[in-house]
């Protein structure tokens, strides 16, 4: 099961957030934010910190209850997609999405780049493939 979908922009603020299941805690619109730039900063230490030159930084964080996976785009936007520790398949389920947020948003000639998405054609069919799943 998939919980929500965060994208982060490369500036470190929150672009795009959808839950997908029912009962999570709802957050203020500005507890989202600062969780949005308080994931942008631990991504950029932890970077720092790798033994391994040239790493991104977190990209999986598991507790008990979920799953927290980061995917890095070449130009810096984060997509954190939370789940069940027990879901298979993140990776092709994250690379899918960057498909729909690259021909649904970035295609849009009306989204100005690093603003919050408020693309209805992608938000239909995110919904429609996380259905497919949870």
């Amino acid at each position: 099961m998939f919980f929500s979908l965060y994208i982060i922009n490369k500036a470190g603020g929150l672009a795009y957030q959808k839950d997908f299941s029912k009962g999570l805690a709802n957050l203020s619109s500005n507890e989202y934010l600062v969780l949005a730039g308080t994931f942008h900063g631990v991504h950029a230490i932890t970077s720092k910190i790798s033994p391994v030159p040239g790493e991104s930084g977190i990209e999986v964080l598991e507790t008990s209850k979920f799953k927290l996976n980061c995917f890095q785009t070449l130009t810096g936007t984060k997509f954190l997609l939370v789940s069940d520790p027990s879901q298979s398949r993140v990776e092709i389920v994250m690379q899918k999405i960057y498909e729909l947020y690259s021909d649904y948003v970035m295609k849009n000639p009306f989204y100005t780049p690093e603003m919050p998405i408020r693309c209805e054609l992608f938000d239909q069919h995110l919904i429609t493939f996380i259905k497919s799943f949870n």
